[in-house]
């Protein structure tokens, strides 16, 4: 079986970013059949169908490249006042624009990491929404909400709580077999 190729998408662009830390610890725990790859799109211009109408940026261009190749996309994210951070629902306006969009048909898998209680809950809501309209196949369970997130990695970034370590590797063996099943669909 050859390896499965998942580009990873952070809805956060800081470097020390709790969802960060989270989508590491994904590729960490996925079955050894996967390789995480993180998609790096600080430099994606604001929106405008100007810029569109004179033809995709470089950077945008790449991002959708990727996307493209990827057997799927994990999405790993904060929530931002009660939704998709800005800069994340930007990458994805861009990067679906277009009849040859590269979502369409993609397996997605995604989870979010908060130091609230609720652990992003309402972010995966909105964005199961915009990722059902870009004609995705996103993973339905099992759901990973890290709650109390800053609780759960040391100072290195390791994770050090074992629930959530298991709701992850949990969630990528799901990813994986997602993947498999949707490439047979295709079939």
């Amino acid at each position: 079986m050859s390896t499965l190729d998942v580009l990873g998408l952070c809805g956060s662009l800081r470097k020390a970013s709790i969802n960060r830390l989270a989508l590491k610890l994904a590729g960490e725990l996925m079955p050894a059949t996967m390789k995480l790859d993180i998609a790096e799109w600080r430099d994606v211009p604001v929106f405008d169908g100007d810029v569109l109408a004179a033809g995709l940026p470089p950077t945008v261009a790449s991002v959708r490249e990727r996307i493209r190749r990827a057997d799927g996309v994990l999405i790993v994210t904060p929530e931002y006042n009660f939704s998709i951070p800005g800069g994340l629902k930007n990458v994805l306006d861009w990067t679906s624009r277009g009849d040859d969009q590269p979502w369409a048909g993609k397996p997605v898998a995604l989870f979010t990491a908060s130091p609230g209680p609720v652990g992003g809950a309402r972010v995966q809501y909105d964005l199961r929404k915009v990722l059902l309209f870009l004609n995705t196949h996103v993973l339905a369970k099992p759901e990973v909400f890290i709650s109390m997130a800053g609780t759960k990695f040391d100072a290195e970034g390791r994770c050090t709580d074992e629930g959530t370590r298991k709701f992850v590797t949990d969630q990528m063996a799901a990813f994986e077999r997602w993947i498999g099943a949707v490439a047979k669909m295709k079939a």
